[in-house]
């Protein structure tokens, strides 16, 4: 009895290695919308520059009701005391701070009480679906060390921009788009960043600062080459 040997499957077929990966297309009229400003280096921040502290701390929250919750926080620990010689002077302390949280969808409060005096404050308002409004405040009893500042937060279809305003005649703008990021305070300084890809692996910079104040002008360009 005859028997037939089925034939072997044909190999896959590859593209050649000449082939170019086409690189995607951006579409500028449907970009992304970034992340806000203030959490651009939050990340690196938490990475780089921990909340480190020395002695004992406490902290213990309560919540009172779905929206409503209570903080206590106790530390006590050296403090260091700066002074004219090399040596660092650590003198004991400690203190209690009291909080008090009001979180909402819209709406989100924060207050801090500490022993010395010190009162901390800080607010997150939905005006409207797109604009924000972030306010914090400090009241202490020494003088000229009170401050408070508001921002106030718009979110594009794929831009954010922030206005910023606080006491001492101060005052900012910023806008970020995916590509270009910008900023202008009350200090006269203008700056501007600008990233345009034209290949996979290949970006282009634009980098300018302007300083009409200190007559300090900045510009430069670079490239970003890799995978």
């Amino acid at each position: 009895m005859a028997t037939t040997i089925p034939p072997s499957p044909a190999p896959p077929t590859t593209p050649p290695a000449s082939a170019a990966v086409e690189p995607q297309k951006v579409d500028y009229l449907n970009l992304p919308c970034p992340i806000p400003y203030e959490e651009i280096q939050r990340e690196a921040l938490m990475s780089l520059k921990p909340e480190l502290f020395e002695g004992m701390r406490f902290d213990f929250t309560k919540g009172l009701n779905q929206k409503f919750s209570l903080s206590h926080s106790v530390m006590m620990g050296p403090t260091e005391v700066p002074s004219q010689s090399s040596e660092i002077f650590k003198v004991p302390t400690a203190h209690y701070e009291f909080g008090a949280n009001f979180i909402d969808p819209k709406l989100m409060l924060f207050g801090r009480v500490m022993t010395d005096g010190r009162l901390n404050a800080r607010l997150k308002c939905d005006l409207t679906e797109n604009l924000t409004l972030k306010g914090n405040a400090q009241l202490t009893n020494e003088p000229h060390m009170s401050h408070g500042m508001f921002n106030f937060d718009y979110k594009g279809s794929d831009y954010r921009t922030q206005f910023q305003l606080g006491d001492g005649a101060l005052f900012g703008a910023s806008y970020i788009q995916c590509r270009l990021r910008g900023k202008i305070d009350s200090n006269g300084v203008v700056a501007a960043l600008l990233e345009e890809r034209f290949n996979m692996g290949l970006n282009f910079l634009l980098s300018a600062e302007i300083d009409h104040v200190k007559k300090d002008y900045k510009f430069g360009f670079g490239l970003t080459v890799g995978e």
